[in-house]
């Protein structure tokens, strides 16, 4: 057989492992994204791997040392730039192009590659060009063996199924309640196949069997230590 077909069968035999990693702000969802990412490049280092960054302060790319010079909502917005300027050829051409394009802003770097998505739309965009551009995403996707998505906020639906959604807490019950809230909203939005909580920062895991999730599993519990800070300050 082709070497060449070999290739487009083995791309079309993908059943990318998707995971989204979600959760209330400052627990900590970049740091694990970006240990997950660190620890599929070590342990499968022959498999493609695909970090997408869809936190809008692009957070993801400092954590994995990845310099971002365009986002997916470049792309979108001078898609809507063109409708709006009354080029609609131009847009149409932007569209059909946009899988390509999207390929372009990927930055590739040793062991992974990495997309980020930008800021989140503005009230009244365009939600056929969001769509689309999303649809895009997930067909991407299908090249890949793994697919890390750090700052998933389930709303956006950066992907219409994942087969692992990661929800991310402290040990306040603020923390837990956001992560109840996304089960929930994921619930109606969202196909995964399989959903489990980390706490993070724990500081005293005397009060671990008090925590609880309503519907998840808690996989795991990570203290909080000088480690850990020193990780983060060095970005990982």
């Amino acid at each position: 057989m082709h070497t060449a077909q070999k290739g487009r069968e083995a791309r079309l035999n993908r059943n990318p492992k998707i995971l989204a990693v979600a959760g209330k702000g400052g627990v900590g969802k970049t740091s694990l994204s970006a240990a997950f990412v660190r620890l599929l490049t070590e342990t499968h280092p022959d498999a493609r791997i695909l970090a997408i960054d869809a936190d809008p302060a692009v957070g993801l790319s400092t954590a994995l040392g990845v310099e971002v010079r365009q986002t997916l909502d470049d792309i979108r917005k001078q898609i809507v730039s063109s409708v709006e300027d009354g080029e609609p050829r131009e847009a149409i051409e932007l569209l059909n192009e946009s899988r390509f394009r999207i390929f372009d802003t990927m930055v590739e770097t040793n062991g992974f590659s990495f997309l980020a998505i930008g800021r989140p739309e503005n009230e009244g965009c365009y939600c056929s060009v969001n769509a689309y551009l999303k649809e895009v995403v997930g067909m991407l996707a299908n090249d890949f063996d793994y697919v890390v998505i750090d700052g998933e906020e389930i709303q956006r639906r950066v992907m219409e199924r994942v087969s692992h959604l990661i929800l991310i807490s402290d040990q306040s019950r603020k923390g837990t309640h956001v992560a109840e809230t996304i089960k929930q909203v994921a619930d109606e939005l969202v196909m995964y196949d399989r959903i489990g909580a980390i706490i993070n920062r724990v500081t005293n895991p005397e009060l671990n069997a008090f925590i609880s999730i309503e519907g998840v599993d808690i996989l795991a519990y990570i203290e909080e230590g000088e480690q850990q800070a020193d990780k983060d300050i060095r970005a990982c």
